[in-house]
């Protein structure tokens, strides 16, 4: 394990899980960047992600580590992050990456934990996963996925409120809106994941490496661009009163009161 990140390779298929159980595997700055390392790194025909425990998939930044200091990255991510031109660097991984990737969403995936599950090529939902665009309750925007890769999947008006409000919705909501094609039992998401991902796999990798470069081309938007407007908006807003008054209130465990500051 890396990083709070675990590793594990069966056949083509690369499996990593984040394995920080106690935080709701939350993101630090090493799991971010063991993330993207896991990603670039890849040897495989598929990558599952998915996440530690029956609680959460990923429950996005951790507050007490990151949004609660008020500062959006260490010198090592500022490093990373100025060689994809401010585009996270996991996410540079992850929407670059021409292997196929399937998020098995076995509980919350919330704020990048959400960006996390978008980013993937396929989501199977558990029956347990939980889905949210938290951001602009933490006063914050959303990542570059929220802004290129929502709106594919849903539509534009249901991407609009769910970034606009911060609602978190439910398995079947999530299949109902298109966020997800599968709603398994909980007991079968690793197995339909993993199902599916050797089915991928069987098929010939330079034939489906070109499927989702192709897809990527033609599909998403220039995500560097992106990135660049998202990450300059999110270190302007975490300065923000409201910003650090979300942080505050969720680690003293109270409603937040925003002032528009």
């Amino acid at each position: 394990m890396s990083g709070g990140l675990k590793i594990e390779q069966d056949g083509h298929v690369t499996i990593l899980t984040l394995d920080r159980p106690q935080a709701m595997n939350a993101l630090d700055y090493p799991t971010y960047m063991a993330l993207e390392d896991a990603v670039r790194s890849a040897d495989a025909r598929a990558i599952v992600i998915t996440g530690a425990g029956d609680r959460a998939f990923c429950s996005g930044d951790d507050v007490k580590q990151i949004l609660s200091k008020g500062a959006p990255s260490t010198p090592e991510m500022a490093e990373r992050a100025k060689k994809t031109g401010g585009l996270t660097p996991a996410a540079d991984a992850l929407l670059h990456t021409d292997i196929p990737v399937i998020a098995a969403v076995n509980g919350f995936a919330l704020g990048w934990g959400a960006e996390l599950a978008i980013m993937a090529d396929i989501r199977v939902f558990s029956e347990k996963a939980r889905f949210g665009e938290i951001f602009v309750t933490r006063g914050l925007t959303c990542d570059a996925p929220g802004f290129g890769r929502l709106v594919q999947l849903v539509g534009r008006e249901r991407a609009c409120e769910l970034l606009f409000t911060g609602d978190i919705v439910d398995a079947d909501t999530a299949k109902e809106i298109g966020l997800t094609s599968r709603v398994v039992p909980h007991e079968d998401l690793m197995p339909t994941a993993l199902s599916l991902a050797h089915k991928i796999s069987s098929n010939p990798p330079l034939a489906v490496q070109a499927i989702k470069k192709g897809l990527r081309e033609t599909v998403d938007p220039p995500w560097r661009d992106v990135g660049k407007m998202a990450i300059t908006e999110i270190r302007r807003l975490m300065q923000t009163a409201d910003a650090k008054e979300s942080a505050a209130a969720f680690i003293e465990k109270r409603n937040p009161v925003f002032t528009g500051r």
